[in-house]
């Protein structure tokens, strides 16, 4: 297992973690991870990639080892501010090769379309943005987002780390239990009375009040000028919140065809957690891109 190393830096006012793999002076490549997860996520990836790479890899805001925004809301455009400053530190007068998984490839995806001139190329994993929405769903949304503001909802703790790393199983069956003890260690941390707490702010379980606007988000889309390597996995269930299956094929497809400049890869055997589930396939695909 190749060795990571932490680096603590401010970014809009947070104490952010960052984890390095790689000589410092080997070609840049950033990953950035999906909700309730951290960047300890993508060890599996990095272990399987052939050449040296430095990558950086930041625990989102209120995930990992970053500190929590002390709101009671999480808004997503604040990501977007956090990786233009993270990008800004660490190669402020370069395009990079930027990697996001889930809810940090829908970050890097509208990122790479805001600021085309920073991105050299994009990899998106299982970044297919949200559900449509219409406007009549406003009203409901925003009376949700009140009501969970009233009641404090705190993440379940864990008896022991082989809980967490059942839990984590749970989610992804497919996950080995030598990768499940690793990830359980990274994902959530021993408290003074012995449990286990998920590092994750429970705020991010709210409802966020504004609704997806999958019109802007494809605005951003077809603004990127890098190319981009789509990557999907078969056995994922994602798409579920989009609707029927082939109504969400259609759907993602259509998204797909808003970059100006994409090649997809679809990775067997693989669900959501494509990272954990076929890093080495996924590290050839990522460096055969890149290269």
């Amino acid at each position: 297992m190749k060795a990571s190393r932490s680096e603590f830096i401010t970014v809009r006012g947070l104490r952010y973690h960052i984890r390095h793999w790689g000589n410092p002076d080997a070609p840049l490549l950033f990953m950035v991870h999906g909700w309730m997860d951290v960047s300890a996520s993508f060890q599996f990836v990095v272990d399987h990639l052939a050449r040296d790479w430095h990558v950086i890899a930041p625990d989102w805001r209120g995930f990992g080892l970053t500190e929590n925004s002390g709101a009671d809301s999480y808004w997503f455009a604040d990501y977007l501010g956090d990786l233009d400053a993270i990008l800004n530190h660490y190669a402020p007068a370069q395009a990079v090769n930027l990697l996001g998984h889930s809810m940090g490839a829908n970050v890097a995806t509208l990122y790479a379309g805001i600021r085309p001139e920073r991105v050299a190329k994009l990899i998106n994993l299982e970044g297919f943005g949200m559900p449509v929405t219409r406007p009549e769903q406003a009203p409901r949304r925003y009376e949700k987002w009140l009501e969970e503001l009233a009641v404090s909802s705190p993440l379940r703790p864990y008896a022991s780390q082989a809980e967490v790393a059942a839990r984590l199983q749970k989610t992804n069956p497919r996950l080995s239990n030598a990768r499940a003890a690793f990830l359980s260690g990274h994902w959530a941390a021993q408290q003074d009375d012995g449990s286990w707490r998920i590092l994750g702010d429970a705020a991010h379980k709210q409802s966020s009040p504004l609704l997806y606007q999958v019109d802007e988000a494809m605005a951003c889309w077809q603004r990127i000028t890098a190319p981009v390597l789509w990557v999907e996995a078969a056995q994922t269930d994602v798409w579920r919140w989009m609707g029927p299956k082939e109504q969400a094929r259609v759907e993602i497809d259509r998204r797909i065809a808003f970059l100006p400049s994409v090649q997809t890869a679809m990775i067997d055997q693989a669900g959501h957690m494509l990272h954990h589930d076929q890093p080495e396939q996924l590290a050839q695909l990522v460096e055969d891109f890149l290269l």
